[in-house]
């Protein structure tokens, strides 16, 4: 196993987060790839693990803080971090230590670009980005919003910790429609997946439905609102975990429409 820099015959897999054989990933647009074409100059880094068969099994991302949900520059903070982990395909490659490999990597890149130091987000649960696996690798908690937990390795003496950004304004409803706002940042697949869902429900819907679409890659889109990637449905936030089905998202579109006939 090998760590390597994201290269251009990578990218397809890159943007699909690893599951390009994926049916699901295909309802994520080409989001992704519009983040990585922004972000790439302004200091995105992208770290791959690649086995001795030639496959990529693990991918790290971070980027500057200030492109992220939190209120501080001066730190890189990992997007994420993902080891493969389906019986499709190459199979499950986790608990290999491979996401290990990657954070390692991860924090000597950013000590060597002389960072204030390196910030991860981390949940709760024990699920997807878990901030105990975090902790087990010397990253301190320094702020938490519900399940969402930020961490922290710093790398130089007396520099203040960051805090999550939280939303800032409340959302307005429209009077007799159905409201759809979609705050779209670009660099989850899975967020992605629900914005294409319920954009292509609300077409369907549209005598009905007033869709907002929020840039949030844009900085002061995000400084305006605090919500990076969130979409909502008469002010309740729709994506809670995995993203919902098509039909799932669809059948709570519907109820609301129905109330409006």
């Amino acid at each position: 196993m090998k760590i390597i820099d994201l290269e251009s015959k990578h990218k397809d897999n890159y943007f699909h987060c690893l599951e390009e054989w994926s049916d699901e990933m295909k309802d994520a647009g080409d989001s992704k790839e519009k983040w990585y074409e922004k972000m790439k100059d302004r200091g995105l880094r992208v770290k791959l693990a690649e086995d001795d068969q030639g496959r990529i099994c693990g991918m790290i991302q971070y980027v500057p803080s200030e492109y992220s949900f939190v209120d501080t520059a001066g730190f890189y903070i990992v997007k994420c971090i993902w080891v493969y982990g389906y019986k499709e395909g190459m199979g499950n490659q986790q608990k290999k230590g491979i996401g290990t490999q990657l954070i390692e990597a991860a924090e000597q890149d950013c000590r060597e670009l002389d960072t204030n130091g390196l910030l991860v987000w981390g949940i709760s649960m024990p699920f997807f980005m878990r901030a105990s696996w975090f902790k087990k690798h010397g990253f301190k908690k320094i702020d938490k919003d519900n399940i969402r937990i930020l961490l922290w390795k710093p790398f130089k003496e007396g520099v203040i910790p960051p805090k999550l950004v939280k939303k800032k304004k409340k959302l307005e409803l429209i009077e007799g429609k159905v409201t759809v706002q979609a705050f779209v940042n670009g660099w989850c697949p899975a967020s992605n997946i629900v914005y294409e869902r319920m954009k292509k429900i609300s077409e369907e819907f549209k005598e009905y439905i007033v869709f907002e679409y929020y840039d949030t890659s844009n900085k002061e889109v995000f400084d305006e609102w605090g919500v990076l990637d969130a979409v909502y449905l008469d002010g309740k936030v729709v994506q809670k975990g995995a993203p919902p089905s098509y039909e799932k998202l669809y059948s709570k579109v519907a109820k609301k429409v129905s109330r409006l006939k």
